[in-house]
């Protein structure tokens, strides 16, 4: 890096992190990272907001940049500014905000560095690769005073907040236990062999802050979810909106105290890593009626839908359960004979609550804080570790580790691969 980003990125970002004043009717300058899947979404997520824009798409793949900078054009009718490394978008002083669609292994980096230059961040799920970042990530946002947005989009959603006010007023009684599906059609990938990097991939930029290894079309670009280097499995993918709406539920906002997992491969011979089953239960300890739990269920493949809610949430009370189906749908059935409750179906607009919140600069504002991008996958990560190490594990939420288990508590944190470094004091 440049002696400019030496500095930038080092003592002195608390500085450098100063929001520059806008006037009411600019209009938020938004660069967007990663542009191969979600990122499209971003784009077309933020292009209708009346009051911001997307002036910057940036991705270490060129083929793919022009491709979407020509798509931008034709749909827009005007042009977009591009660039392969991130961190010459951070050094861009008109920059105000960046919407992150990496893959998982970047999100937590590229959104502190994010925010210790002074930009306000939309980051995709889950928020962090491990549960060490995610903490790593909230502190950078609370000390840059950084509106970071995690994109849970159900938590904009007008059915799915009015599902959650009726959890608390008791709809369905006391509830119990929740439970997180992910059931998702995941064919094989195959198998790839290593190979030379395409020209048009800056693929050291790619790997940032994993560990180097052999370029392979097994990875780059979309079933890289499926090698813990860079993602996370489907509970680290589509699970974290569910993992986050178990949370939000159930009304915890700390991490369970017990996690057991188990899971694997039953279908394919493939070069995928991550299990295509795998069930994690997580306990919040506390007397009769107190106690809480957490159940979460991946299937890849043929299974049944579960009520309907073949990805999404069922929640348990002592009167009845009620399904949440995708992102704006539920319903409640209530008592021994299971006749119908309370349903809702309504969407929302999880991209303009961000930009609401930009203005406003109230955290109060967001419906998906920061804090909610380091729990909901952190609990997601909590599954997959107690399954890689192959028993319970006993967790400390405060000191956010593992108790007596040295393996367990190797899984907390990657090897960052230099200069792409999450720092011990963001």
């Amino acid at each position: 890096m440049s002696s400019r980003r030496t500095f930038f990125f080092g003592a002195a970002a608390a500085i450098a992190a100063r929001p520059v004043a806008r006037a009411a009717n600019d209009k938020l300058r938004i660069a967007v990272l990663g542009v191969n899947g979600r990122g499209k979404d971003h784009i077309a997520g933020f292009m209708p907001q009346p009051d911001a824009e997307v002036v910057m798409l940036c991705d270490p793949d060129k083929s793919l940049l022009d491709k979407r900078s020509t798509e931008f054009e034709a749909k827009y009718g005007k042009k977009v500014q591009t660039e392969q490394d991130l961190r010459k978008v951070f050094d861009n002083k008109s920059i105000d905000a960046v919407s992150i669609a990496m893959p998982n292994h970047w999100h937590a980096l590229a959104a502190i560095w994010a925010c210790q230059a002074g930009k306000d961040v939309y980051v995709e799920k889950p928020g962090a690769h491990s549960i060490w970042e995610g903490r790593k990530l909230v502190e950078a946002a609370h000390k840059y005073n950084r509106i970071v947005q995690h994109g849970v989009q159900l938590r904009s959603s007008a059915a799915i907040q009015e599902a959650v006010s009726l959890l608390r007023k008791g709809v369905i009684g006391d509830v119990y236990m929740s439970r997180g599906l992910v059931f998702r059609w995941r064919p094989s990938i195959g198998k790839k062999a290593p190979e030379a990097a395409p020209d048009y991939l800056n693929y050291d930029l790619w790997t940032g802050p994993a560990e180097m290894e052999p370029f392979t079309r097994r990875i780059v670009h979309y079933n890289w979810h499926w090698t813990w280097k860079y993602g996370n499995g489907d509970v680290g993918n589509q699970g974290i909106h569910e993992t986050d709406l178990c949370m939000w539920g159930l009304g915890v906002d700390t991490l369970p105290t017990k996690v057991t997992s188990m899971g694997g491969k039953f279908t394919f011979d493939d070069d995928k890593e991550t299990p295509e089953v795998q069930t994690a239960l997580y306990m919040y300890p506390g007397p009769v009626g107190k106690q809480k739990m957490i159940q979460f269920e991946v299937r890849h493949w043929n299974t049944n839908l579960e009520d309907g809610a073949g990805v999404g949430n069922l929640f348990y009370g002592k009167d009845g359960y009620m399904v949440i189906k995708g992102y704006d749908t539920f319903e409640t059935y209530l008592g021994p004979k299971r006749e119908k409750g309370p349903s809702g179906k309504a969407g929302g607009d999880h991209y303009a609550n961000f930009i609401k919140a930009v203005r406003s600069r109230k955290t109060s504002d967001q419906n998906g804080p920061v804090e909610t991008a380091h729990n909901a996958s952190a609990l997601a990560h909590m599954g997959a570790i107690s399954m890689r190490v192959g028993r319970q594990l006993d967790f400390d939420p405060v000191k956010e580790q593992f108790i007596g288990d040295s393996e367990a508590n190797k899984l907390l944190k990657r090897k960052y691969r230099a200069p792409f470094v999450v720092p011990e004091k963001v």
